[in-house]
């Protein structure tokens, strides 16, 4: 088959690889419907972090079921899955208690940005759906995998409660869903922090009531004016520097809360500052499988449209362009048709 394949910083190519096969009895092989490129794939991508050897890329998913190893039950083959970033049991205490992504048997997944993937854990990482969507909900479905159940997460962690006032710190795909999370958990008001005309209008679509596009200080200052200087009640911190962090947090609220989802990347906190401000802050990798089942039901169900973030579709052999797209943001999220 033909995958993607990352061998150093703007080094992204398609090269014949051997198709996936069955290897541990809870395994599953999946053809891929569609996939996409992740905000996280641009820090490799970049150099920021480095990889020492050629590594398959992508880790959102979709897409029907080929063959399953001896010891699956709960998935089969013919059905439509989507499947998070995590493989967990979901049956371990972490899992229990909805955090997969810190299964103790957990496996960050890599190559789906593939005609074929293989799935390790296969009951506890998939979910299926009923019957086999219609082409316009894959998008959407495909969301659900990591970037909308992410921006889910960050809102939860966040504590975004009904009429609360929220902000958000950061235009891209998570970012964005994060508004929609927001809007969906009954936020009140939603500042959606924005510099570019396209991200602010999808954000007024899925919910955004006002648009801050100062940064740093001068962002916060905004936050607090709003707020007539009380701050928002949850902040969603969807990016990962340090400036990103250190606004999230001084844009909250004594007692309020951020949730934090950006893949940090030279993150540091001061604890005195951190000690003194009130603030709660809880996030890293998002447990997506725990919120999976409702959010694809709430695609199936037409409330909700995640799908949008996507406006760049791509065949697989193009996918070196979805990278260079993202990276100079000209695209907010690219989908691969394989």
């Amino acid at each position: 088959m033909r995958a993607t394949i990352l061998y150093g910083p703007r080094d992204i190519r398609v090269e014949d690889r051997p198709d996936p096969t069955i290897l541990e009895p809870t395994d599953a092989i999946i053809t891929i419907t569609a996939a996409c490129v992740c905000g996280s794939d641009l820090w490799p991508y970049r150099g920021v972090q480095q990889v020492s050897q050629p590594t398959p890329m992508g880790h959102e998913y979709c897409g029907i079921v080929e063959a399953v190893g001896k010891a699956v039950r709960a998935i089969r083959p013919g059905q439509f899955v989507v499947g998070s970033f995590a493989a967990s049991d979901n049956t371990c205490a972490h899992c229990q208690y909805g955090y997969q992504s810190s299964c103790v048997h957990r496996q960050f997944l890599s190559g789906a940005q593939a005609p074929m993937f293989r799935v390790p854990l296969a009951d506890g990482t998939l979910v299926a759906t009923a019957d086999v969507p219609p082409d316009h909900l894959i998008p959407s479905l495909l969301a659900t995998s990591d970037v909308f159940g992410t921006g889910w997460f960050a809102a939860d962690a966040a504590n975004v409660k009904p009429g609360a006032t929220v902000a958000v710190v950061g235009d891209g795909a998570v970012g964005l869903l994060g508004v929609l999370s927001a809007k969906q958990m009954g936020a009140e008001r939603i500042i959606a922090m924005s510099r570019h005309p396209a991200r602010q209008k999808l954000a007024r679509e899925f919910g955004a009531t006002e648009i801050v596009i100062e940064r740093g200080d001068e962002g916060v200052a905004r936050i607090k004016d709003l707020t007539k200087g009380t701050g928002a009640d949850s902040v969603l911190e969807c990016v990962g520097t340090q400036e990103s962090m250190m606004q999230a947090v001084r844009a909250t609220r004594p007692g309020g809360g951020v949730g934090f989802v950006g893949v940090p990347h030279g993150v540091g906190l001061d604890g005195e500052q951190l000690f003194y401000s009130h603030v709660r802050l809880h996030g890293g990798p998002a447990p997506v499988r725990r919120y999976l089942p409702h959010l694809i039901d709430l695609v199936l169900k037409g409330v909700i449209d995640p799908g949008k973030v996507f406006d760049l579709t791509l065949p697989l052999d193009q996918v070196a362009e979805g990278y260079r797209a993202m990276d100079e943001r000209r695209a907010i999220k690219a989908l691969l048709r394989p």
